[in-house]
């Protein structure tokens, strides 16, 4: 039998799996991501409590002269290797927050490296492992059979006029753009007095309600304005 597929259209996938939620403190970024189906929220601010979510606390556990006595890159293998073989129940990963994750993933190639800093690795070693360990986390989530959630908070930077400020996520650029290249909505909430506004700032394609058949997917967008698209009828009835 050929490796290849036959050599006609494929039915597209129409309901979105990957999320990048961000926003200021007590925005409702975690309160939105635990409304998921069934989620596992993969902790780093020790606000772990705070949700009714089952979570894991992420952290590297500091040793002697440096050392690190557990680290996260090990901590968040194991973690994938349950989720993929283990029956857990669990639809829906939710990393709080990704920013943390970040910092803890350097921390821990530099503990490994015996160096203060990335920067410390000879030969840009220490960058070169951190692109690959963090572009391999992003795809070996994406690869599991579930939601995946980032959430990130927020940042203020110029809007080029220098004039203004524009809001965006705190998530250094270069790694955003790893996560949001393997996401399909993006998602800004945001507090006014007692209200709390939830936006969409990006997204892979168009998504129509009556195309999503996952109802806890559905429900979560359905508190989110603007996701879906509105059919386009045309002269002979059919649909764009």
């Amino acid at each position: 039998m050929s490796v290849l597929p036959k050599n006609e259209p494929q039915k597209t996938v129409d309901i979105p799996h990957n999320f990048f939620i961000w926003g200021a403190t007590m925005s409702g970024k975690s309160y939105l991501a635990e409304h998921f189906p069934a989620p596992l929220f993969l902790n780093t601010d020790g606000n772990a409590l705070e949700n009714s979510a089952p979570s894991i606390q992420i952290r590297n556990v500091k040793g002697p002269n440096r050392t690190l006595k557990q680290d996260v890159i090990k901590q968040l293998d194991e973690i994938i290797l349950a989720l993929m073989n283990e029956q857990h129940g669990y639809k829906t990963i939710v990393v709080d927050v990704i920013d943390d994750l970040v910092v803890m993933l350097e921390q821990a190639i530099s503990a490994r490296n015996k160096v203060e800093t990335l920067a410390d690795v000879p030969y840009g070693r220490g960058y070169s492992m951190f692109n690959t360990l963090f572009q391999e986390f992003i795809l070996e989530l994406k690869a599991l059979d579930m939601n995946v959630v980032y959430i990130s908070r927020i940042a203020e930077v110029s809007d080029g006029v220098g004039t203004e400020t524009v809001e965006v996520p705190s998530l250094k650029t270069k790694y955003y753009n790893v996560v949001n290249g393997n996401s399909d909505l993006v998602i800004q909430t945001k507090r006014v007095g007692k209200n709390y506004i939830r936006r969409v700032t990006d997204q892979r394609r168009k998504y129509y309600r009556d195309d999503i058949t996952d109802k806890g997917i559905l429900r979560v967008l359905d508190n989110v304005p603007g996701v879906f698209s509105t059919r386009v009828q045309t002269n002979k009835g059919e649909t764009k």
